[in-house]
C-alpha cells in the first residue's frame, strides 16, 4: 500500500513538472490597469499586453480579461478597439506570416490563418511588430506544442459592446459592422495577401530558426 502511494505521489510530482514546462514564455509582472478615455493604438496594445501577461498563456482567461477591461470604455471607444484590431489583422495578412503559420501548424487554411493572426496579436505589441519584420522572432517566444489559435479575439468587441450598451441584438451599430462599413474586411473578400509568395521547400532557408524549432 505504501509503495503504491509512493508511486502515485511520484507520478503527481512528475506531471506537475511536465505541466510547468509546457509554457516557457516569460511574462512581465502586471501592475494595476489604468484606462485612458480614448482608444488609440497605444491603448489597444495596453489592453492586449496587460491581458497577455496577466493570463500567462491561458487564452480563455485572456479573453475574459480583455472583455472585462474593454467593457469599461465608452461604446465609441469599443468600436475603435475593433477598428484597430481589423487593421492589425489586415497588416498581418502577409506571406511572411503565412509562412510562420505553415511552419508552426504544418498546414494552412483560410480560417486557420485568420485565427493564427489573432493569436499573433494576442502575444502583445513587441512580438507582433517584431514578427511582422521577421517571423524567425517567434522561435524565441513560443514553444513546441503551442496551439496558435485565438478565434475568441474576434468576438471581444461585440461582447464588450453588449455589456456596455445593454443591446443584445446585433445591428449595424455594433463594432464589427462599423469596421466592415469602413472597408476593414480582414476575411474573404477583403484585401489580397501581400508580400512575396514562397514554396514549401524554401521555408528552411527563409526562416531557419522557426523551421529548426518546429521541425
Amino acid at each position: 500500500m505504501h509503495s503504491r502511494l509512493f508511486v502515485i505521489a511520484l507520478l503527481t510530482v512528475l506531471c506537475i513538472g511536465c505541466s510547468a514546462k509546457e509554457d516557457k514564455r516569460s511574462f512581465k509582472p502586471v501592475s494595476e490597469f489604468t484606462k485612458a478615455e480614448k482608444m488609440d493604438e497605444k491603448e489597444f496594445w495596453k489592453i492586449i499586453d496587460y491581458s497577455y501577461n496577466a493570463a500567462k498563456g491561458n487564452l480563455d482567461l485572456q479573453n475574459e480579461i480583455i472583455v472585462k477591461k474593454l467593457s469599461a470604455y465608452a461604446p465609441e471607444e469599443i468600436i475603435n478597439f475593433e477598428i484597430i484590431l481589423c487593421k492589425k489583422l489586415i497588416e498581418a495578412n502577409n506571406y511572411k506570416i503565412l509562412a510562420a503559420n505553415k511552419i508552426i501548424d504544418a498546414y494552412v487554411s483560410d480560417d486557420g490563418f485568420l485565427y493564427f493572426r489573432l493569436w499573433l496579436i494576442s502575444l502583445g505589441r513587441e512580438t507582433f511588430e517584431q514578427t511582422i519584420k521577421n517571423p524567425d522572432y517567434l522561435a524565441g517566444v513560443v514553444d513546441n506544442g503551442v496551439v496558435p489559435d485565438f478565434e475568441h479575439l474576434l468576438y471581444v468587441s461585440t461582447q464588450a459592446y453588449k455589456n456596455k450598451t445593454g443591446k443584445q441584438q446585433e445591428d449595424d451599430s455594433f463594432p464589427r459592422d462599423v469596421a466592415f462599413n469602413k472597408g476593414l474586411n480582414y476575411d474573404l473578400g477583403g484585401p489580397a495577401i501581400t508580400g512575396n509568395d514562397w514554396k514549401e521547400d524554401e521555408l528552411p532557408k527563409l526562416y531557419p530558426k522557426l523551421w529548426e524549432k518546429f521541425n
